[in-house]
């Protein structure tokens, strides 16, 4: 897929050395399409890690997409310098006045807080209610799943005791619909977090429907029947590196974490980690650019929006 992105983003020679195709402004221009505008609001912390694996996972579709990054206005970020967000980033008021096809929230380590204390909570709150009409179908990823089914339908979240962490199993139902095509009956997928709602609030909320579940980690991907919120608990976009980077931070800060669960072979951290996640993260994402983006979007962004009824 041609990526349209800032041509000295970092995260473009990682691309390139990937065989990724990115495409720059002025090859872009000369296609006689309307690409498809993907907002995404980085929340964390290493953000310049979570826009190459974003952008690794929205590579598998052969439709152009334009990705604008923002970030929260409200919260000083630790560990990304400031050069970089000036040069790559944008506000939430920056791009307010425009309309997208399609939105990712990511997730951030700031579970373990209430939703209202978290300090751009004002912030994030006008995004989801902003999305409503300036978005066609949003994607929501692990905490921020659990806030935006907060915001907009009332479901609490409820802390673990332990951080679920590592990969787990999941069985995927609902199989006729479009944004789980092409999946196996079984995938895994990385789950990193210390909080939940649970599978009964989730089912009983008429909006909601659950598209892929596990035994151990719960409910993993659901959305609300539009079509037009799509709720994932874990980090299908995660590198095969990732969830040993956060376990030897953790271990380094003196957290008592056990290791991810099915994660290195032999429960050996020297191990290389097995990667089993790609291809179905890699297929949920592209079933959403063209399932519930690209065929429902108007041609004119800021007109009518289909929803995932008019699929059928």
């Amino acid at each position: 897929m041609p990526i349209r992105i800032q041509s000295d983003l970092p995260a473009r020679e990682i691309l390139d050395r990937e065989n990724i195709f990115v495409m720059d402004e002025g090859q872009a221009d000369v296609q006689d399409i309307r690409p498809l505008e993907i907002l995404i609001m980085n929340l964390m912390p290493l953000k310049e890690d979570t826009e190459l694996q974003l952008l690794r996972s929205l590579s598998n579709t052969p439709l152009q997409l334009n990705i604008t990054f923002i970030a929260a206005s409200t919260h000083e970020a630790k560990n990304t310098t400031l050069n970089h967000l000036n040069k790559f980033y944008q506000t939430f008021e920056d791009v307010k006045d425009n309309d997208y096809d399609g939105m990712i929230i990511t997730g951030a380590p700031v579970e373990l807080m209430e939703f209202e204390q978290v300090d751009y909570w004002d912030e994030l709150v006008k995004i989801f209610e902003w999305t409503n009409e300036h978005v066609t179908s949003t994607i929501h990823l692990c905490w921020a799943a659990q806030a935006a089914m907060y915001y907009h339908y009332g479901l609490e979240k409820h802390e673990l005791g332990y951080k679920l962490f590592g990969l787990y199993k999941h069985k995927v139902l609902n199989r006729k619909i479009p944004l789980v095509r092409g999946f196996d009956d079984y995938f895994y997928a990385p789950h990193s977090r210390w909080t939940e709602i649970s599978r009964e609030d989730i089912l009983r909320c008429e909006d909601l429907i659950v598209l892929a579940e596990s035994s151990e980690a719960g409910v993993f991907l659901a959305m609300s029947r539009n079509g037009r919120r799509i709720f994932v608990t874990g980090h299908p976009e995660y590198d095969r590196k990732t969830l040993g980077c956060e376990y030897a931070r953790d271990v380094k800060k003196g957290i008592r974490i056990q290791l991810p669960k099915d994660y290195f072979p032999d429960d050996d951290p020297d191990n290389m980690p097995r990667l089993l996640w790609r291809a179905h993260a890699n297929a949920l994402y592209a079933n959403w650019i063209n399932y519930y983006c690209y065929q429902l979007t108007p041609y004119s962004l800021g007109t009518r929006v289909y929803t995932y009824e008019h699929l059928h």
